[in-house]
Formats: structure tokens, C-alpha cells, sequence
């Protein structure tokens, strides 16, 4: 096999292993994702990062889900604690404010110790029956609301240097069920997606890069997204989205058969980047041989994504900090 494969692995612990590098090195993944196993302290991290690349010999990129409230895999005492994100939207004098402040603050912790890819905006719609392991997580619950929050985040993430990751394509609001463990099955219309929860992506179409959500949408498919041509082309035709789009964690319980049928199908429908999370080495083989080398337009893609890891914008981070509070409180600066 040569060219660079279209995944993107986890590893086991806070320590690259001998085994890992090797593994790597071979197989030549497009990036890698961290998790809170990964993580320790930001020497130990810095640390990580760097053997991380150095194993494929190139600037790969290297994800965290950093969202604030039960997600976000960096925390206190390290780290600052963030709230959940839609608790800093109903509490912010001014949210849109609030949530790049925030943003730029998160990309200046993550650009610190390596990491230049966040897995946020979260652009799910939230509605009276989403599932609590999402709910909070998300914006608002109004499409115009979504839409203006997650560009306030993707846009302070790439202030500082970071690439975001949008998700969950096409929208994961309406899902009653935990993808986690179950398969949700979307049963709305596609006039009623069009106009709610396909919205937020569509406004935020140029983003670089972006996540696929394991859900049946009914009104289209009877698979799931991350495993439908067809909603692979409504993500890129209807929603106009041209970047890098990569699965959801295929270890997640709502995609049936193994993982190595899980990256394929993936792929197949028309993923860039298959996503594994887990870091077993077993089953990262078993995904490697699955998902195979970027195609052309995955390269170009990727190459696209990646030219937006600028270098951060000079900022001064206490005054951040400062108006961070004050937004929180009620007033301009704390």
C-alpha cells in the first residue's frame, strides 16, 4: 500500500508506544485524535504530539473533542473547566461574543501542546426530545441561533490556529437515541430537514472539515448517513459542503458488522476519512486494510483543510480571559 490512508487512528495511553510508531510509520495514517487516556499533563502532552508525527514523518494533524461541559478531554487542573456550551449561549450577554471569546481561548490551550484540529462546531439543532448525551452540548434551538453560534466558534478556533471540525452532517438533533449504543432513526421530511436541520450546515458550508453522524434519515435511506451514498451526496450537493469529511467513531454501536465492514462502507459512500477512535491495534489493522489511500479528491481535499492551520493571530489572552468573565456576568469586562 502507498499514499497516505484515509484514516484518522486514537492510541492507547498517554505514552506513544514502540509498536504504535511502527504501526504508524507503515501505515501512514492522514491524522491522529486524542482522548482523555491520552492525556496527563501538557509536557507529557507536547511529548505525544510530537512522536505522534514524527512517526509519519510529516505535520499530520492532531484532533480533540474540546467542547466544553462532559466534552472536553483536557481539563482543570491543567486546563481551564468549561460549561456545557449551551449554557454559556442562555447565560452570555452576548453569546455569539462569548462563544468565539471562548473558542479562541480553547485553540490557544490546544495550539499549546501540539493539537490543531478541534472536533466543534457542534451544529445540531436541540429539541424538546434530543438525547440528553447530546442536548446540552449543542447551541440553541432555532436554526438562525445554531447557525450564528457555530460560526462564532469554528471562527475563533481558526483564529487560533485551529482547524474545526463541524458535526454531526447532516444533524444529529432530532436523534432520540444514544449512537453510542443504538441506531436513531430520523422519521421528519426532507422539507422539514431542509429548512431546520440541514440549515446550520449549509450556512456554514465552507467550513474545512467535518464529521458524519451514524443516523437513519428516513425520508432518504434506510442507512446510515456515514454509510449512505445518498446521504453523502445530500451532504455534498443539498448542504454544499466541499471540505474534508470524516466519520463519526466507527466503534460506535449504531453501524452494524465489523470494523474492517464498517471503514469500507464508509468509504464506499463517500467519506473521506474513516475514524477510529479506540486505539487497539487490532482493530486499527483491521481498519487500515479496510479503508485504503486517499483518492485524488480526498488528497485535495485534505490538502485544502490543512492550509487552514495558520498561525495564530497575536491576542492577548488575560484581556480574553477579562471579557470572558465579563461577558458571562453580566458585564462588558470583569
Amino acid at each position: 500500500m502507498t499514499g497516505t490512508l484515509a484514516a484518522i487512528f486514537g492510541c492507547a495511553g498517554p505514552v506513544l508506544t514502540a509498536d504504535e510508531a511502527a504501526f504508524f510509520r507503515d501505515a501512514d495514517p492522514f491524522g491522529f485524535i486524542l482522548f482523555a487516556r491520552n492525556v496527563e499533563d501538557p509536557a507529557q502532552l507536547r511529548r505525544l504530539t510530537t512522536d505522534l508525527r514524527a512517526a509519519v514523518g510529516r505535520d499530520a494533524p492532531v484532533l480533540i473533542d474540546q467542547e466544553g461541559g462532559r466534552v472536553q478531554r483536557m481539563r482543570a487542573p491543567h486546563w481551564r473547566e468549561w460549561a456545557p456550551p449551551l449554557d454559556t449561549v442562555l447565560q452570555a450577554r452576548d453569546p455569539a461574543r462569548a462563544m468565539w471569546v471562548r473558542s479562541r481561548l480553547i485553540a490557544h490551550e490546544l495550539r499549546g501542546v501540539g493539537i490543531d484540529a478541534n472536533c466543534a462546531p457542534c451544529a445540531d439543532i436541540a429539541g424538546d426530545h434530543t438525547h440528553p448525551f447530546l442536548k446540552n452540548r449543542c447551541y440553541g434551538t432555532e436554526a438562525a441561533v445554531v447557525s450564528d453560534m457555530s460560526e462564532a466558534v469554528a471562527q475563533g478556533l481558526l483564529a487560533g490556529g485551529v482547524v474545526p471540525v463541524m458535526k454531526h452532517l447532516p444533524g444529529h438533533g432530532r436523534a432520540t437515541a444514544d449512537t453510542h449504543h443504538e441506531l436513531p432513526v430520523v422519521t421528519a421530511s426532507r422539507e422539514v430537514l431542509a429548512v431546520t436541520d440541514f440549515a446550520p450546515f449549509r450556512a456554514l458550508n465552507q467550513l474545512p472539515m467535518a464529521m458524519t453522524a451514524h443516523i437513519i434519515f428516513a425520508a432518504y435511506d434506510d442507512k446510515p448517513a456515514t454509510q449512505s451514498p445518498e446521504m453523502i451526496r445530500v451532504i455534498r450537493e443539498e448542504i454544499g459542503f466541499q471540505g474534508l469529511l470524516m466519520t463519526d467513531d466507527l466503534n460506535m454501536q449504531a453501524l452494524r458488522g465489523t470494523l474492517a465492514e464498517r471503514a469500507a462502507a464508509s468509504v464506499a459512500a463517500g467519506c473521506d476519512m474513516a475514524l477510529h477512535c479506540k486505539g487497539d491495534m487490532a482493530e486499527m489493522l483491521a481498519v487500515a486494510g479496510a479503508c485504503g489511500v486517499q483518492s485524488e479528491a480526498t488528497r485535495a481535499r485534505a490538502e485544502r483543510a490543512l492550509a487552514q492551520r495558520h498561525a495564530p493571530a497575536p491576542v492577548d489572552i488575560q484581556a480574553l480571559e477579562a471579557e470572558f468573565r465579563g461577558l458571562m456576568s453580566g458585564e462588558l469586562y470583569a
